[in-house]
């Protein structure tokens, strides 16, 4: 994958969520997102911190954490959601959509999984339609089933994904799960929100694991 296209279209989905966030009514930024425990807030938090955090302060997070890295992820996005307020935050989004620095041990695709993922996490919830555009989420799919960091190899193992909205498909299972391929990404990356709008017998496999 080209790395400048990569990170056009990285901007382009950074700054079409600022956008997005500048809709928010203040209720809004307290509702529970896709992510357990997590507020929209906090999400938002998180996307600033992707460009923000460095090796040596993943480590030293790492270390509090006692090695638990959800839970190093969590206290770090916490901690900022409560020194910023949503105006600030989605500013601080905004002023780095542009930024090629990644988060320490992070892929190329990852910010744009990120980006792509997170907006759902927070539309989601709202009653909120946030679409997520055909080459982007088939780039981001590609990687997120590939990746060791998803888990998804072995959460998938057995299910062969099929898009229905693009010409997409992976997987050598027999069991296939059908639907939009931004459902289908939510699915690699560990989210049930998306086997609402996915069908067939792995659909069905997949639920018992998310």
């Amino acid at each position: 994958m080209d790395r400048e296209r990569v990170l056009s279209w990285t901007k382009a989905e950074r700054l079409g969520l600022a956008d997005f966030l500048d809709d928010l009514e203040g209720a809004d930024w307290e509702v529970p997102s896709l992510c357990t425990g997590w507020t929209v807030r906090d999400v938002v938090a998180h996307l600033t911190l992707s460009t923000r955090t460095t090796l040596p302060g993943m480590v030293r997070g790492m270390v509090r954490a006692r090695g638990d890295w959800e839970r190093m992820e969590f206290d770090a996005a916490r901690k900022r959601a409560a020194a910023f307020g949503p105006a600030e935050l989605i500013a601080q989004f905004r002023e780095t959509a542009a930024s090629t620095r990644r988060a320490p041990l992070s892929a190329p695709l990852d910010p744009l999984v990120d980006v792509l993922v997170h907006g759902q996490d927070i539309a989601r919830p709202l009653g909120r339609v946030r679409p997520t555009p055909e080459q982007q989420t088939i780039a981001a799919l590609e990687h997120a089933v590939s990746s060791p960091f998803y888990g998804a190899r072995k959460r998938l193992r057995g299910v062969r994904l099929v898009a229905t909205d693009v010409d997409w498909s992976r997987g050598d299972g027999q069991d296939e799960a059908r639907g939009p391929a931004g459902d289908l990404l939510l699915l690699a990356t560990g989210r049930a929100a998306g086997l609402p709008g996915v069908t067939g017998p792995g659909a069905e496999r997949l639920g018992t694991v998310l």
